[in-house]
């Protein structure tokens, strides 16, 4: 396989993927203003640390209210990460390996892109923001099942799941990172009556409250949340599943071994650190470090493949 068709589906799985937990992100962000009390104000800054594009966002914007927020993560041109971009280098990048994916597939992928463009005003106000952003992740889920039920499990596939799962693992890490530290900042930690509504949002950027709770069965709580997040190594968007997920992948391709090595280093770190009995100092070094991890993967993967 050439390195540029190996390069192109890491890069669409991952730009997918992106698309998708943006959309989840603002979904819920969206959905929390009708949870709480009127006397606490939602803060829509943390959604644009989690692609940590604040400084970028200051640029173009004055302030991070609602609306400014959405257009940024949404349609905004100058957003690399914006879902619509987003969507733009995905369709981009499966264009161009046409040969390689099945032609449902692309049709899919043409068809998202096409369908966001158009509903692109709709997200951007709340009337009908739930039902375009629903859209946008239930396409993605789509071609996620077409992609495995229709596309030879080969080399392209293995670079797809690749990329797909990295870039879970790092938006995985973003939105616990960000959402647990500021999520409700105006509440104070040994009152908040919230509490558990911050961490079912979180829960639910990652569609894991019913996992979660069919496996803890217990009240939401932060230990358990990160416990559950990083370390169930059965659900498919915690961070230990990624990593296991890319080094099978990893496995299965020709010159793996220097690829496995930030793997295995990562895989260790977390297994070691215990994160669900960190405070948020000590949580937001360690998502750091995994943050880090991740990157050094990916340059890895580029540079023994592409």
């Amino acid at each position: 396989m050439l390195s540029r068709v190996a390069s192109n589906m890491f890069w669409m799985a991952r730009y997918l993927e992106r698309a998708e937990n943006t959309a989840r992100v603002i979904n819920v962000n969206s959905h929390l203003l009708m949870d709480l009390p009127k006397t606490v104000k939602l803060g829509w800054e943390p959604i644009i640390d989690i692609l940590s594009v604040r400084d970028d966002f200051y640029e173009n914007y004055e302030q991070a209210d609602e609306h400014s927020v959405v257009k940024y993560m949404v349609t905004d041109k100058n957003n690399p990460s914006s879902i619509i971009n987003s969507l733009t280098q995905a369709r981009e990048n499966a264009r161009t390996i046409r040969e390689i994916l099945p032609t449902e597939c692309w049709e899919q992928i043409n068809t998202l892109y096409l369908s966001a463009m158009q509903n692109r005003q709709s997200m951007l106000g709340r009337r009908h923001r739930y039902e375009a952003l629903n859209g946008v992740i239930h396409f993605n889920q789509t071609i996620t099942g077409m992609l495995s039920g229709t596309m030879t499990h080969d080399e392209g596939y293995a670079f797809l799941r690749l990329g797909r799962n990295i870039e879970r693992g790092d938006m995985t890490t973003r939105i616990i990172d960000v959402r647990s530290a500021t999520l409700l900042p105006e509440l104070d930690h040994e009152q908040s009556a919230f509490e558990n509504i911050q961490w079912m949002g979180v829960l639910k950027s990652m569609s894991a409250y019913q996992m979660y709770r069919r496996e803890m069965r217990l009240r939401i709580n932060r230990p358990d949340v990160l416990k559950f997040l990083l370390l169930e190594s059965r659900f498919p968007r915690s961070l230990l599943h990624t990593l296991e997920e890319a080094k099978a992948v990893l496995q299965e391709l020709p010159r793996h071994d220097k690829a496995i090595v930030p793997i295995d280093k990562l895989q260790t770190k977390l297994l070691k650190a215990k994160p669900q009995s960190l405070k948020q100092e000590s949580l937001h070094e360690f998502i750091d470090e995994m943050q880090m991890g991740l990157i050094t993967i990916a340059e890895e993967v580029s540079e023994t493949y592409f």
